[in-house]
């Protein structure tokens, strides 16, 4: 549970600039904007648009998915899921162009591909992937950026099942106020209960030494009494 469930009903923040998919999603958005600058008219041709705006999309709505997380967990899987179709949207783009230029989607299979797999599924931002960018050609760069959609899209899909199980279990923010309040007033009734109890037992103790008292008084009133008698026999003798 990442929230104190005594009375606080935020649930602690995302660190999303350490999240690994939100690294890899940055990197296919630098990768997209070299991309398009260097084999796409800059003018004309609204596919530019649509890549950069499709990358964009990925690495922001998961930034604010993290930061509206703190408050609605619904939010929070609401623009995580947009985030992963903006980069399927980005991929077809990237599958797209390969089609339209005649070049070649790697094979799953490939040694290439293959390597290409290994090397995008241990390096997560773009400075590992910049020094190479400017020696690759366009068929290189649509496939680096068409499998880091994919193992980005993956990672997505597992963090999103943790979400949605820690729903279930813990709620959403409703759920954790009610919660909050009702630990509140749980903790209160407690604390009227012990002080009535207390209280019933100071009433106890009290009536006991009141008895006491009465005795006590009694055991006074009848020596003196003694006492007295005493003084009368000593006056006769």
């Amino acid at each position: 549970m990442e929230y104190d469930t005594k009375g606080k009903v935020l649930k602690k923040p995302v660190e999303w600039q350490k999240l690994y998919f939100y690294r890899k999603s940055d990197a296919i958005y630098q990768l997209t904007v070299e991309f398009c600058r260097r084999y796409l008219p800059p003018y004309g041709d609204r596919t530019v648009d649509q890549m950069i705006q499709a990358a964009r999309s990925g690495k922001q709505n998961i930034v604010e998915g993290s930061e509206d997380g703190q408050t609605s967990s619904e939010m929070e899987i609401k623009l995580l899921n947009v985030a992963r179709s903006s980069l399927q949207e980005l991929s077809s783009d990237y599958h797209d162009y390969l089609n339209n230029h005649h070049l070649t989607l790697w094979a799953t299979d490939s040694p290439r591909l293959l390597r290409l797999r290994q090397f995008c599924h241990s390096h997560n931002d773009y400075s590992d992937y910049s020094p190479f960018v400017d020696k690759m050609t366009d068929e290189e760069m649509a496939n680096m950026a068409i499998t880091l959609c994919h193992q980005t899209n993956k990672m997505m899909c597992a963090y999103l099942q943790w979400l949605e199980r820690r729903f279930v279990e813990d709620g959403g923010i409703k759920e954790r106020m009610h919660a909050a309040r009702t630990g509140y007033r749980k903790a209160q009734d407690n604390h009227l209960q012990a002080l009535e109890a207390e209280n019933q037992q100071l009433k106890a103790e009290n009536q006991q030494l009141k008895a006491e008292n009465q005795q006590l008084k009694a055991e006074i009133e009848s020596l003196k009494k003694r006492l007295k008698e005493q003084e009368e026999i000593n006056r006769r003798l």
